[in-house]
């Protein structure tokens, strides 16, 4: 349930309104179709590297097998920065959805300092209790869309309160697309359609977690290519027939979708709870409202489990302070925990500011740095298929990526597209806005700064594509070593030597290259 929920989050619920109301039905369609083939393009390219390299820390260890340690470095870094500034950003959402209720921002402190106690108290629980609350927030997220979706076809086709069947009418009246920023002709239409982007990276942002778990089990031939089909449904399902539900329903032109009637920051930002409300049914809207802020605040909570174990992993493999390692005696990170943790604190500057906006900018902060760690896993990927290319490893990785390179290519040309022209309409306006051009471009200083860092103090460089070692802590080591160990409780001294050409080894002296080897692994934590 947790891994189905996943992908389902407030960019989805209350983000999709001001895609719809920037490019129209058709280009929020086209937006989240088109992204959600950029993410199968990262997920089947990490699958196929976890499948064969199974190591502790995913594609951050992957980085400094395959590309440069600085890579790793910096790649490390803005993954947990990415999981540490998800927390205001859904912490924010909630507060937006609160204001259907309170419709002032008297209380915002109050809501807060609420939202934010439960997120810390469940993670201070330990893992346990977290599971447990993300199963049943799970549940009601996925309850939620799949009701969402059968209601919006409900209501589209006639059967609201009203009795009008709407079929593609806001299709045709105020029309398929937007004129973004007022901008006439094509090039509008087109403007409009890739801010969509942005906003569908950030719905997409955590499906990597996915590819991860997938490539690490027991039968990766079968586990990965089923979770690709899974997800790639879950994409059509609950994204792309969620959007495209939301554009029959709602106008894009609807005062209370943000962006359109400025000033608006009430939780009727959300398509869904817009269209329910024009369907004249009483009641619901507070419901679906309620089951939308479960999911911000399940999300927030997901995001601090995560950011905390990714800070944590970072010093364990030398990337930061070794005091962060200390845990209490449940084994819970207690100090990656608090300094993560801490970045909730900037869910308080609603306070001085517009709920909506702190979202919209946190928002897209979140979303570049996902951007930067998608395109670091194509990028190693690009190394890894060249490697295995090169020394003729192909017949030995447990999955393939299907249309490769080219699949990378693109994915990888897409993103760095996006992360570019990210802030394009910074410079569109009359007023040049500074905060929008920080959370824009500022990730993607703060990657480079750590990489051009930790290249010129270490006086590291790329790997040579034939010199990159594609055995240690390969899935088919571990397989023979494991075999090893067996043959050795049952007093066999006849075995293959792990990572050989192939020939048998007899005695007592294969055993010991074979535990010379496991014990190498353990020591570098790659067994």
């Amino acid at each position: 349930m947790i891994s189905v929920a996943g992908v389902i989050g407030t960019g989805l619920f209350l983000g999709s309104g001001q895609s719809l109301a920037n490019a129209g039905p058709l280009g929020l369609l086209l937006g989240y179709s088109i992204w959600g083939t950029i993410t199968i393009s990262m997920m089947v390219a990490l699958g196929s590297m976890i499948s064969h390299l199974p190591l502790p820390g995913g594609h951050i260890a992957l980085a400094t097998r395959l590309v440069d340690p600085a890579f790793s470095f910096s790649l490390g870094w803005t993954y947990c920065l990415n999981w540490t500034t998800s927390l205001p950003v859904e912490l924010a959402a909630a507060v937006v959805l609160l204001h259907f209720w309170s419709g002032t921002k008297k209380y915002d402190a109050l809501w807060i300092t609420i939202l934010y106690a439960v997120v810390l108290a469940i993670n201070a629980c330990g893992a346990r209790v977290y599971g447990e609350s993300e199963f049943w927030f799970g549940s009601i997220k996925v309850v939620t869309i799949v009701g969402l979706i059968v209601l919006g076809i409900v209501i589209d086709l006639g059967g609201g309160p009203e009795g009008e069947r709407l079929g593609f009418q806001f299709w045709k009246n105020p029309g398929p697309f937007v004129q973004y920023l007022g901008i006439q002709g094509a090039k509008g239409r087109f403007l409009g359609f890739w801010r969509v982007l942005i906003q569908a990276a950030f719905s997409y942002n955590g499906t990597e977690i996915i590819a991860m778990a997938s490539g690490e089990a027991k039968n990766p031939r079968r586990t990965l290519p089923r979770a690709v089909r899974r997800l790639f449904i879950r994409i059509l399902l609950f994204y792309i027939l969620g959007v495209f539900i939301i554009g029959l329903l709602c106008p894009s032109n609807d005062q209370n979708l943000p962006g359109v009637a400025k000033g608006q920051s009430t939780a009727a930002n959300s398509p869904f709870v817009i269209a329910i409300k024009r369907a004249g049914i009483k009641g619901l809207p507070s419901v679906i409202n309620a089951a939308i802020l479960t999911s911000a605040w399940s999300a927030g909570s997901s995001n601090l489990y995560t950011s905390s174990r990714s800070l944590y992993g970072l010093a364990l493999s030398g990337g930061a302070p070794t005091w962060l390692l200390r845990t209490n005696k449940f084994g819970l990170p207690w100090l990656c925990l608090v300094i993560t943790g801490s970045f909730g604190l900037l869910t308080y500057i609603i306070l001085v500011s517009d709920p909506w906006t702190v979202f919209d900018r946190l928002q897209t902060f979140n979303s570049v740095i996902g951007l930067i760690t998608w395109w670091g896993i194509l990028a190693t990927y690009l190394r890894f298929h060249e490697a295995v290319k090169i020394q003729n490893y192909q017949k030995s990785i447990p999955y393939t990526a299907p249309f490769q390179p080219y699949l990378s290519y693109y994915g990888l040309t897409m993103i760095s597209l996006v992360m570019f022209f990210n802030g394009f309409a910074i410079f569109l306006e009359d007023k040049f806005d500074v905060g929008r051009f920080i959370v824009s471009y500022l990730p993607i200083l703060f990657f480079l700064a750590l990489f051009t860092g930790y290249r010129l103090y270490f006086r590291t460089s790329f790997i040579d594509i034939r010199s990159i070692d594609l055995d240690t802590g390969s899935r088919d080591a571990v397989e023979e070593v494991s075999a090893a160990l067996v043959l050795k409780s049952q007093h066999v001294f006849t075995i293959r030597d792990a990572g050989s050409d192939g020939r048998q080894q007899h005695g007592p002296k294969g055993l010991e290259e074979v535990y010379i080897r496991l014990s190498k692994w353990n020591r570098d934590g790659l067994a």
